[in-house]
């Protein structure tokens, strides 16, 4: 089996994680012409083209494989560096800046319980890079081997991968209190849901209908939605009355306290199952941001 050079793998890897050569050259701290001669040595290599010119670039099926490879490499080195943390003079270690440990997360967990889990690990200086999603997106991260982890609703581990239970967001239905006493006098019900525009998270971000369906007992619904791509953007949105949103109860519940938001249909929320998938490889590292999420769950979520 051929050795691939490992420069040349973060080469690739540069490309791909950046969105082209010039900005993979100044994250490498080379020329782009160095770029390009590494990848076209890569490829004549391997006997396939690795990167697709497209806006934006992308991995070939080869391309894929290659880029999991590398990061499977800096899953090692940082193993290594763990290791070596208690051998190091004080101040020294941590990742560089090409050898990021990256992981999907939803977003709504990122506003909420993730940042809190992941504090340590950081403080530690894991070089970890989280990529935001929508939950029910984020494993296909995980399957083009673009990250080594993700917070997903996928239940069924992917092939290669194991599957660990978080447990269940809680989701709720809230508006501004003049809207909700403008429009929405009884709450939200099957009758007027369709009087009122939804705050969506953007186009991907099914959460509005899956409430309204499952409170209501309906079998398919039609809103009019705007769109926020920001939990914490979401809620001062409709904060500001520009409509109705169900949002994570954890993210609303100091609003609601505050009286700066009204549950519209009290004792009604819409749980969502997370799990944490992750590559099935003896590593340290995975085992750390596995042992992290799980602990950090088990206090926010539901069982």
């Amino acid at each position: 089996m051929s050795t691939f050079d490992p420069a040349a793998l973060e080469c690739l890897a540069a490309i791909v994680e950046e969105g082209g050569f010039e900005r993979a050259a100044r994250r490498l701290n080379i020329t782009q012409s160095a770029v390009s001669q590494r990848l076209r040595a890569l490829e004549a290599q391997v006997g396939s083209v690795l990167i697709v010119r497209s806006r934006p670039l992308k991995p070939t099926s080869a391309g894929q494989l290659l880029l999991k490879h590398t990061k499977q490499l800096r899953l090692l080195r940082a193993d290594l560096e763990r290791d070596l943390q208690d051998l190091m003079p004080s101040g020294r270690g941590g990742g560089r800046e090409e050898e990021r440990i990256a992981i999907a997360i939803n977003a709504d967990s990122i506003a909420t319980w993730a940042v809190d889990a992941l504090g340590d690990l950081v403080r530690q200086r894991l070089p970890l890079e989280i990529i935001a999603d929508d939950q029910d997106f984020t494993q296909e991260w995980l399957r083009s081997g673009q990250v080594m982890g993700c917070v997903t609703t996928l239940k069924s581990a992917l092939r290669g991968c194991r599957m660990v239970p978080l447990g269940a967001m809680q989701y709720v239905a809230v508006a501004a209190p003049e809207l909700a006493r403008r429009q929405l006098p009884q709450g939200l019900t099957a009758h007027n849901f369709r009087d009122v525009p939804f705050v969506s998270f953007n186009r991907k971000d099914d959460m509005q209908a899956e409430f309204v369906t499952r409170t209501f007992g309906l079998k398919r619904v039609s809103l009019s939605r705007v769109f926020v791509p920001s939990s914490e953007g979401q809620v001062r949105a409709v904060a500001a009355g520009w409509g109705v949103s169900v949002v994570p109860e954890l993210l609303a519940r100091p609003w609601l306290q505050q009286g700066r938001l009204v549950d519209l249909a009290p004792g009604h929320t819409l749980p969502i199952q997370l799990y944490w998938h992750s590559w099935n490889l003896e590593s340290e590292v995975l085992d750390a941001l596995a042992d992290a999420l799980t602990s950090a769950a088990a206090q926010y979520l539901s069982a």
